[in-house]
């Protein structure tokens, strides 16, 4: 993956907050007349191709790295910025027009994006304002600006996201229970994972969706180490109960109390009856 293309999220956040993304139009003010809006001339077809399937985002097997292979090159990227770059409007609909043109583009990036490389890309503009990990695509409203800056944005992304799939894989390796663990110690494993995800997703930088993130994770940790994403979703339900909120930091003793209460709830047994026994495991899962 270029290093170029792999900017950290906190990079991207601050180009947005500082800069943000120019209209074309305005551009094209500065050496002559503004392009007008008028949707009367700017026919917006549907998707090239039908919506993401429904629930797809829920089940993590649509979505592990290891069952959705990836090759990256600077040919590769080369042939989506093109591919993107034909469908960005000639005039931006802006606000005058609700902003209309924007959105319709980025439902056609969404389209190539999953017709070339299928439904795991689907994530690429989960923006970090709705509970996301992106930082290089915000909305069609706030990322579509000239053709080739609007495909640069959508291609940061997409490699973001893949970083990102990828980084969660290795940690739902690293967190899951050994296969030969008796179940009081399988429950202090679940414990410990659902303490380190929640945290990673609080640190994240989700802003006010934090808590939406977390539920995902933890819904996908569990649906990696062999548990239904049924009995998944309903034992991250019931654990966290409602205790989580947007905007909210939900503090150290709550984490570990939904974390206790998911693993009792799979486990039928407590977490754990010394500390000291599993140190070295606590400093591993714990916050750095």
């Amino acid at each position: 993956m270029p290093g170029a293309a792999r900017e950290s999220v906190a990079e991207n956040r601050s180009r947005a907050a500082s800069d943000g993304p120019r209209l074309w139009a305005d551009r094209i003010a500065e050496s002559g007349p503004a392009l007008t809006y008028n949707r009367d001339t700017l026919p917006l077809p549907e998707n090239r191709v039908p919506p993401a399937p429904s629930g797809g985002f829920r089940d993590w097997d649509g979505l592990d790295p290891a069952r959705h292979p990836f090759d990256w090159d600077a040919e590769e990227e080369a042939r989506l910025c093109a591919l993107l770059r034909e469908w960005v409007p000639p005039v931006l609909s802006g606000m005058a027009g609700w902003w209309q043109g924007e959105h319709w583009c980025e439902s056609q990036f969404d389209a190539i994006i999953r017709e070339r490389y299928g439904n795991w890309a689907q994530g690429w503009n989960w923006c970090y304002r709705y509970g996301g990990p992106i930082g290089a695509w915000v909305t069609g409203a706030s990322s579509v600006s000239t053709p080739d800056e609007t495909a640069a944005r959508a291609v940061a992304a997409l490699l973001e996201w893949r970083e990102w799939l990828e980084r969660m894989a290795r940690l739902f390796a690293e967190l899951a229970p050994p296969p030969e663990a008796t179940p009081e110690d399988r429950s202090w494993h679940l414990e410990r994972a659902c303490v380190r995800l929640v945290t990673l997703a609080l640190d994240s930088g989700a802003e006010g969706g934090w808590h939406g993130q977390a539920t995902r994770v933890l819904q996908w940790f569990l649906s990696s180490t062999g548990i239904g994403q049924a009995e998944a979703e309903q034992a991250v339900d019931e654990a966290i109960g409602g205790r989580f909120q947007s905007w909210v930091d939900p503090g150290r003793a709550l984490v570990e109390s939904v974390g206790e209460d998911l693993a009792v709830g799979l486990t039928g047994h407590a977490p754990y009856q010394d500390h000291r026994e599993r140190a070295a495991l606590e400093e591993l899962h714990d916050r750095p």
